[in-house]
C-alpha cells in the first residue's frame, strides 16, 4: 500500500507496483496564485518584475546585479514617450560595471573578434594560394575518357515566322 510523508511545503507520495497497475485517482488542485514557489514569466499578475525568472540568464544575480536591477525596473516601470528615455544614467552605470568583469559579461565585439582572430585570418589567406600553386595538385579538372565535340552554338536570331491571313 502507498504512504504520504510531508516536508515542508512538499508532499511525498511512495506508491506500490499494484497502485501503478490501478488507473489514477488523484484529483488536480487548481494553482495558489500567491505561491512564492510557482514558475512564472518575466512580469509577475501584479506587474511587478520576477528577478527568479530564468529568462533573465542570472543577469540579476552577480556582481553587476544591483545595477542591472536598477536599469531594467527604471526600463519596465518608464512613462516617458519613448520608454527608458529617462534611464539612461542607470543603463550607464550597469554598462561601467559590466565593462569591470570581462570575463562574466563579454562585450559582442570582444566575442566577434575572437571567433575570427587574425591568426585564423592569416592561415586562411596563407593556405588558399599555397594550395592553388601546386602543381601535383589532386584539385585538377578530371577529363572524360571519350571527349565530345563542342556543340555549335545557338543562334540567336529567331527563325522567321510567316504571317497568317495576309494576302
Amino acid at each position: 500500500m502507498s504512504s504520504v510523508r510531508e516536508e515542508g511545503k512538499d508532499r511525498i507520495i511512495f506508491v506500490t507496483k499494484e497502485d501503478h497497475q490501478a488507473p489514477s485517482s488523484a484529483e488536480l488542485v487548481e494553482e495558489d496564485p500567491n505561491d512564492p514557489y510557482e514558475e512564472r514569466g518575466l512580469i509577475l499578475p501584479s506587474g511587478e518584475i520576477n528577478w527568479n525568472c530564468p529568462c533573465l540568464g542570472g543577469m540579476a544575480s552577480g556582481p553587476c546585479g544591483t545595477d542591472f536591477k536598477e536599469a531594467f525596473s527604471c526600463f519596465h516601470y518608464s512613462k516617458e514617450e519613448v520608454k527608458g528615455s529617462d534611464c539612461l544614467e542607470q543603463f550607464r552605470a550597469m554598462q561601467e560595471c559590466m565593462q569591470r568583469y570581462p570575463e562574466l559579461y563579454p562585450q559582442e565585439d570582444e566575442k566577434e573578434r575572437q571567433e575570427s582572430s587574425p591568426e585564423t585570418d592569416q592561415t586562411t589567406q596563407d593556405s588558399a594560394p599555397a594550395e592553388m600553386s601546386t602543381p601535383n595538385s589532386t584539385s585538377a579538372p578530371v577529363q572524360d575518357s571519350n571527349p565530345t565535340p563542342p556543340s555549335a552554338p545557338a543562334d540567336p536570331t529567331p527563325p522567321p515566322t510567316e504571317s497568317l491571313g495576309e494576302s
